[in-house]
């Protein structure tokens, strides 16, 4: 006589292997964002929200940040399996820290240049770089504009500058009340906050580091090397995953700010479907991106970038360029070809 009872009994155990097998084939992914939920996290929490990265066998969670560099530290402390931050960061916490024993590595190029940018007031009566000598300039400390302003100025000839920092919420602000002549920061972050404080854009200036002899490289997926060697087809999923996304957030920056909208509900989807737009123009289908290819990197040009956040950020070590970056977990080049086509 069949036994019912234990036919149900061996079925449920089945459903249960099942189950707890299809959980282990899924990767925790736990990813930190280079700021707070705005615009350009559409990106990231696109590919989430349309299952691209379920798909893929991930399990991807998306955190604020609060800079390239608090990314870049907790990327490599293990705290967070991968990040965005800028490239010029992760150089830093290379050469500043050699033995390191977990020194995050870049595995895409997201922003090809820079955002980053000097704005001031048209009043001011600056105009170009040169206008920028015995100038009072603020940013906060970390910002990455400000880091990198030694090598604006050396290609601009500009001397005699002197800083003043701030927290970042108060640098647009100190530059409408006149207690700084300009500040840097990402173009994409600071025009659209000035404009929330009454200033129009017609009546400020925009100076682009790329537009001015800067070939910097702007921000990274990064990756731990824990990730790397205990998964890399973990860090491969995942950079397919979100080079489809990728692609929608672009061909549609408005649907995709619906995204950000749904995981931070007081954002102005107006001004964040601007910011957006702003950042996929200057940074991401810019023409370095679209002759290079979207997520790749120029050798010379990375090595170039190297000797310069050397000298610039004044590392404790020279910055070995063949150490941030690793291509290898790139999608192949049909999967890249996500830039709208100018």
């Amino acid at each position: 006589m069949i036994n019912i009872h234990f036919i149900r009994k061996a079925l449920a155990l089945t459903c249960v292997s099942f189950i707890g097998l299809a959980q282990a084939q899924t990767t925790p992914i736990k990813f930190q964002l280079d700021w707070r939920f705005e615009g350009p996290s559409a990106l990231f929490l696109t590919p989430v929200a349309k299952g691209y990265f379920k798909e893929a066998k991930l399990d991807v969670t998306v955190d604020a940040g609060n800079g390239s560099g608090g990314t870049v530290t907790r990327v490599a402390s293990g705290a967070y399996d991968m990040g965005f931050a800028d490239l010029a960061a992760l150089m830093e916490f290379h050469a500043n820290n050699p033995d390191a024993p977990n020194k995050p590595v870049a595995v895409m190029m997201v922003y090809n240049d820079t955002p980053a940018s000097v704005m001031a007031l048209k009043k001011s009566g600056i105009k170009t770089p040169a206008d920028l000598s015995g100038k009072k300039l603020g940013a906060p400390v970390f910002d990455a504009g400000r880091r990198a302003f030694p090598i604006f100025a050396k290609a601009n000839a500009i001397s005699n500058v002197s800083w003043t920092a701030m927290d970042p919420p108060l640098r647009e602000t100190m530059l409408v009340r006149g207690d700084v002549d300009a500040i840097t920061g990402f173009t994409f972050t600071s025009l659209l906050n000035l404009e929330a404080r009454g200033v129009k854009a017609a009546d400020v200036v925009v100076l682009p580091y790329p537009s001015y002899g800067v070939k910097l490289y702007g921000n990274a997926i990064i990756a731990s090397p824990k990730l790397i060697k205990d998964n890399p087809g973990a860090v491969k999923a995942f950079l397919a995953a979100f080079a489809k996304g990728a692609k929608d957030v672009i061909s549609n920056p408005a649907a995709a700010i619906a995204d950000v909208k749904a995981r931070d509900g007081i954002v102005n989807v107006p001004l964040e479907t601007r910011r957006l737009q702003l950042a996929i123009d200057s940074a991401i289908n810019s023409p370095n991106a679209r002759a290079e290819g979207f997520g790749q990197v120029n050798g010379p040009r990375l090595s170039l970038m190297a000797s310069q956040v050397s000298d610039a950020f004044n590392t404790k070590s020279r910055i070995n360029p063949e150490a941030v970056w690793n291509g290898s977990f790139l999608p192949a080049k049909a999967a890249l070809d996500i830039l709208p086509k100018k």
